[in-house]
């Protein structure tokens, strides 16, 4: 394969080849062929001037159009923590990013494809009768290829603007991109004598002319803007909203039609927002297809009376850069002009006079093209395009702006002989050459910007490779721990069942057999979807959205029914779509009841949140009606007892979890089941010597050992030993021996319920806690439940203004955040402001929802906890003995006696 041009385009369609190649198991010859020093950078992005910013933000920018944080990602792993979405990034900066990824998938693809650069340009190509391309290289060589994508991006505009005596004239910059085409204006600006061999014209005031503006503008020196409509580009806004739908079927619209439809949709914006820009960005995704479905007169119309306006509104320049201009126009160092270039003669010393239409004669040291890249494919310079349409392997696009082609592939000319493809020789077949990008606007448009040539790489790569594909062949495929098929070879398959059994026991280990799983067949679906789960929901150290994307991608291309319901499953879980993704998750057990891990995720235990409807009857459903295909499997007798101390049942819960045990003596969660029974009926001294006997001995290797110390813990604050529980804490729950989301859930909330019952006075280490955490999880925590926990270190630490950056996130996040954790962080503001009235109000309105949140009744008694300390020092005594009364009513405890002795008389 073979990929002429290594800029955005170029290096974009080479990481799907890689990553496509290596979830099919293709082997690959990859050349990529440009002169370019490094790739990805191409012209758009190797720029050093900081001032030139993308005109997108970050969170649009990413290379995967299936994982769209991933620019974001990328940015806060090097060296940029609070990155955000927001960011409009340095252009140079980006580049940067796009040659780490390349990098990284040429990395990733190592033994699968082999990926070599040919530092040169590619000048012609031709095709042999058997469909192999030939293309030649400006230094003399050939290189063979049965396929071949050009993605050589936007040529410079051919300057016809330009009269004929500016075009060969020394002072004329007819590239500025061109590497070295600014050094002269440079030097000018400081060994210039006069004030007018310091000026410049720009033709052109769209982005490229906004850039130059920018590196040009100085004190002394004034930069002239010249176009027919003399507009800018407008600026994005600050705080961008979100955008506006337009109307569905406003794509067949006449254009007439369609200008007053979009007139509408602008207004409806304005009405709404007091600001066009939802509009224009709700028009976005529809773009394509109005462009489409429009007459090539309509098209012309549009070129000669709405392009413009339309440039300038929907490529908008970044706030930063927007006031940056601004400074220069007011300063008078920028000056717009709006018109066309008529003449041009020598100027006194050595400079130009240039005659504008209106009159106008503008004296300047320098003339710099800004009009962009040319349109219409006949005007290109390029010899390999020039070449291709000479004999007719490629034919102009509509209005002879870009090339033909079918989905991306080139369509010839009408009347050309079609190539046979070697290997089919009875299936004549156009040659397999593809482009993508500006080439393709003709026919798309809006064809340019990474979010939209990020698509066609995907959807390129997909094409490129589909003759290789190999046919599924009928062999017997492996199975998971209970038997269900999996589609992947045996090797994988081993490590799959390993994590998934570690992951049943709640043993440490299971993203290690994911990750192996899924190096040993990057095309396995489940193995990702298992890792990104992991990621999610335990704080395992998985780039959780990579694992899901790529678990998205293995789902198309190679996976049976069962596997793409269970990544639906995934997805719709990590995406915080609680009720859909619960409905999802019933539909798939209900379909295959023998999946393990998706019932894993649908019971509240130690290693998921489980499902979250507020009486739990939805999980306990779901366990009793997966039975049948388990036959009293230890795993799902640990559910079952489990589900029974939640319904209160705790005979039955502890009989059944004895009789796991008695099977699987690591069974995590049957241990789980027994200590909330333990608890739960007051047996705190027996739940305390069992289960630190059990930590010591099979609870060794737990992944949760955390957790089970955090039961033991209970038990004594419970016995209101403060002693044991600070030699606890140290011993088996301090940073260092807990990190991560643990941290939160165990260490941190324990400590809070220490000081909440007085069990622990003084000083706490909270501050360790929550440097164990990456902040990301702390303050934008991707669960519920992980979030509650948030919210409660930060308050035991204090920590007023992160408590509140919490706050903003979860009313932004899931509904579960925005309906529980959102209130639940104002209560606690109240708290640590000792508003005690209205954190009680909040707390108590919390209540009844917060089982939502997942987790058992024991985690979630932290927010009990909290109530009863802030009624205590509000002053409202009898509600707290009340309280108290009616928890030693369900359980013993010697911590709460001395607590309700303690209480003053009545309100």
């Amino acid at each position: 394969m073979a990929v002429v041009g290594a800029g955005a385009a170029g290096a974009l369609t080479a990481m799907q080849l890689c990553e496509t190649a290596i979830r099919r198991s293709t082997p690959l010859e990859l050349v990529l062929i440009d002169p370019a020093p490094e790739a990805g950078r191409g012209v758009a992005y190797a720029t050093t001037d900081p001032r030139h910013r993308l005109n997108v933000p970050a969170g649009g920018m990413s290379c995967y159009p299936d994982d769209p944080t991933h620019f974001v990602r990328w940015l806060r792993a090097h060296g940029e923590p609070a990155a955000s979405a927001c960011d409009f990034v340095s252009r140079h900066r980006y580049g940067a990013y796009l040659a780490d990824s390349l990098g990284q998938a040429v990395i990733r693809a190592h033994g699968t494809v082999a990926v070599s650069r040919l530092r040169t340009k590619a000048t012609g190509c031709t095709w042999t009768a058997g469909g192999r391309a030939t293309l030649r290289l400006a230094d003399g060589r050939t290189q063979r290829a049965d396929s071949v994508v050009v993605a050589t991006g936007p040529a410079p505009g051919p300057g016809g603007w330009a009269p004929a005596a500016l075009r060969t004239h020394d002072r004329f910059v007819p590239d500025p991109w061109a590497p070295g085409a600014l050094d002269a204006l440079a030097g000018d600006a400081h060994h210039g004598d006069t004030h007018h061999g310091k000026d410049v014209l720009l033709v052109g005031t769209g982005l490229t002319a906004v850039d130059m503006a920018l590196t040009l503008e100085r004190t002394g020196r004034r930069v002239h803007a010249v176009s027919r409509g003399g507009q800018l580009p407008r600026p994005h806004a600050l705080t961008a909203l979100p955008p506006l739908q337009p109307d569905p079927d406003l794509p067949g619209l006449p254009l007439a039609e369609l200008r007053a439809a979009v007139r509408r949709h602008v207004a409806a914006a304005v009405r709404a927002h007091g600001d066009w820009r939802p509009a224009v960005d709700g028009l976005r995704p529809l773009t394509q297809l109005m462009w489409a479905r429009l007459t090539d007169e309509d098209r012309a119309d549009f070129l000669a009376r709405d392009a413009s306006r339309w440039n300038v509104h929907r490529h908008r320049m970044p706030p930063a850069t927007a006031e940056s201009v601004q400074r220069a126009l007011a300063a008078r160092r920028l000056r717009l002009h709006r018109g066309r270039v008529l003449d041009v003669a020598e100027g006194p010393e050595g400079g130009l006079a240039v005659t504008l239409s209106g009159g106008r004669t503008l004296h300047v040291g320098w003339v710099v093209d800004c009009t962009g890249p040319g349109l219409r494919v006949e005007e290109c310079a390029d010899p390999l395009w020039r070449g291709l349409l000479a004999d007719g392997t490629a034919t102009p696009g509509p209005l002879g702006i870009g090339v033909a082609t079918d989905a991306g592939r080139l369509r010839p000319a009408p009347g050309r002989a079609p190539a046979i493809r070697s290997g089919s020789p009875a299936a004549p077949a156009t040659p397999a050459l593809f482009t993508l990008g500006s080439a393709r606007r003709g026919e798309l448009w809006e064809t340019t910007a990474v979010p939209e040539i990020r698509v066609q790489a995907a959807e390129v790569a997909a094409a490129v490779l589909e003759p290789l594909r190999e046919p599924v062949r009928g062999r017997r495929r492996p199975t998971d721990v209970n038997g269900l098929p999996v589609s992947t070879h045996a090797a994988a398959a081993a490590s799959y069942r390993a994590g998934l059994e570690r992951l049943l026991k709640v043993r440490a280990g299971a993203e290690t057999a994911f990750a192996r799983a899924v190096e040993l067949d990057p095309g396995f679906a489940l193995g990702h979807a298992a890792l990104a789960l992991v990621g999610h929901e335990c704080g395992a150290e998985v780039d959780v959205p990579r694992a899901l994307a790529d678990a998205q991608r293995a789902a198309r291309e190679r996976a049976d029914e069962r596997e793409r319901a269970f990544v639906e499953v995934v997805t719709r879980r990590i995406a915080g779509s609680a009720d859909s993704g619960d409905t999802a998750l019933t539909r798939h057990l209900a379909a295959y009841p023998g999946d393990a891990l998706a019932l894993s995720i649908a019971v509240p235990t130690i290693a998921f949140s489980g499902v979250t409807d507020l009486d739990g009857a939805m999980a306990r459903r779901l366990v009793e009606r997966t039975t049948s295909a388990y036959e009293g499997h230890w795993f799902h007798t640990s559910l079952l007892a489990f589900m029974r101390q939640d319904d209160g049942r705790f005979d039955e819960a502890a009989e059944l979890a004895r009789r796991a045990l008695a099977v699987e003596p690591a069974a995590g969660h049957a241990v789980h089941a027994l200590a909330h029974v333990h608890y739960e009926t007051g047996a705190h001294e027996r739940g305390r010597d069992w289960l630190d006997n059990w930590i010591g001995d099979q609870g060794r290797g737990a992944t949760h050992r955390a957790h089970f110390s955090w039961h033991v813990a209970l038990h004594e604050l419970a016995l209101d030993d403060p002693d044991a529980v600070r030699r606890r804490w140290f011993a088996q729950l301090a940073p260092g021996r807990v990190n991560g989301v643990r941290a939160l859930v165990d260490s941190g909330s324990l400590l809070w319920r220490a000081r909440m019952s007085g069990c622990w006075t003084g000083e706490q280490p909270v501050e360790g806690v929550l440097a164990a955490v990456e902040r990301e999880v702390v303050e934008r925590p991707a669960t519920p439940f992980t979030a509650m926990h948030s919210a409660v270190a930060l308050t035991a630490a204090g920590d007023l203004p992160a408590l509140r950056r919490l706050r903003t996130h979860a009313a932004g996040a899931d509904p579960v955040q925005r309906e529980v954790v959102a209130p639940l962080c104002e209560a606690l503001e109240a708290v640590l402001e000792e508003r005690w009235p209205d954190a009680v109000a909040r707390l108590e309105a919390i209540r009844p929802v917060l089982r939502k949140v997942g987790g058992s009744a024991a985690q979630r008694e932290v927010v009990e906890e909290t109530l009863l300390f802030a009624l205590v020092s509000g002053g409202r005594c009898e509600a707290a003995r009340r309280l108290l009364e009616t928890r030693l009513d369900r359980r013993d405890s010697p911590a709460d006696h001395r607590r309700l002795a303690s209480l003053p008389g009545l309100d």
